[in-house]
C-alpha cells in the first residue's frame, strides 16, 4: 500500500498506546474517492466530511462496496440539509441550537447519533454551544428525544488544547459519564487522548495537506 496506508498505521500505533479504545475519525474532506478508498483497503472504516454535498459526491458508491462504513458529519448544518444529512451520515457531531435539533427529530432516527458542539474557547467566529449553556441544551435535547451521545470541540488555535479538552471533559462528566468526547485533530490528537477522548478527528496526518 502507500503513504496513506503509512500513515494510517503510525496513527492508529500511536492511538493504540495512548487510549486503545478510542476510535480514529479519518477526515477525508477536501480528498478524493481514490484516497478514501486507499484508507478503507488498510482498514479504515469511520470517516468524517464537513459538508453535506461533498459527501454525497464521494461515498454512496463506497458505502454500498463496504456496508459496514460509518460515517461522521463534523462541520455546521443548515436545517434545510438535514434529510439529506440523515440519508448519508450515521453519527452528526456538530448539534449546536435548538432550531437544528428540533428539525432533526422531525425524521426517522433510527441508529442515529448525535454530538452537541461546544464552542469551548467561546470564540465568535465558530459554532457550538458556550460552555454554561450546554447542560441546558443536552436537557432540551433528551427531552426531544434526540440521541446525544456525547460532546465535540474544537479548541482556539495557537492556544494550550490540553486546557480545553479538560474543560470538555468535566462538561460530560457532569451531564452524563456515559457520553463520549469528540477533540483532537493532527496537531494534538494525543493529548486529546491523555484526557480521555473517544474520537480523534485526523485528517492532515493522515491524507496530507488538503487539496
Amino acid at each position: 500500500m502507500g503513504k496513506i496506508a503509512d500513515n494510517l498505521n503510525l496513527v492508529k500505533t500511536k492511538i493504540a498506546k495512548i487510549r486503545p479504545q478510542a476510535e480514529l475519525v479519518a477526515v477525508s474532506k477536501n480528498h478524493d474517492e481514490a484516497a478514501i478508498r486507499e484508507a478503507i483497503l488498510s482498514g479504515q472504516r469511520i470517516f468524517g466530511e464537513n459538508r453535506v454535498q461533498e459527501a454525497q459526491t464521494k461515498f454512496p458508491q463506497l458505502q454500498k462496496e463496504f456496508p459496514d462504513l460509518k460515517l461522521h458529519l463534523i462541520g455546521p448544518l443548515q436545517t434545510n440539509k438535514v434529510k439529506d444529512a440523515l440519508k448519508i451520515f450515521d453519527v452528526i457531531e456538530t448539534i449546536d441550537r435548538e432550531k437544528l435539533a428540533r428539525e432533526f427529530v422531525k425524521h426517522d432516527l433510527k441508529h442515529k447519533e448525535f454530538f452537541i458542539q461546544v464552542n469551548i474557547g467561546e470564540e465568535p467566529q465558530k459554532a457550538g454551544v458556550a460552555p454554561q449553556e450546554v447542560e441546558k441544551f443536552y436537557k432540551l435535547c433528551t427531552e426531544l428525544k434526540l440521541n446525544i451521545t456525547g460532546l465535540m470541540c474544537i479548541p482556539p488555535v495557537g492556544e494550550p488544547a490540553f486546557m480545553y479538552f479538560a474543560l470538555l471533559k468535566n462538561i460530560a462528566l457532569k451531564l452524563n459519564p456515559k457520553l463520549k468526547l469528540s477533540m483532537g485533530m493532527s496537531a494534538d490528537y494525543e493529548e486529546a487522548l491523555e484526557l480521555g477522548a473517544d474520537y480523534v478527528r485526523i485528517g492532515t496526518a493522515i491524507f496530507g495537506e488538503r487539496i
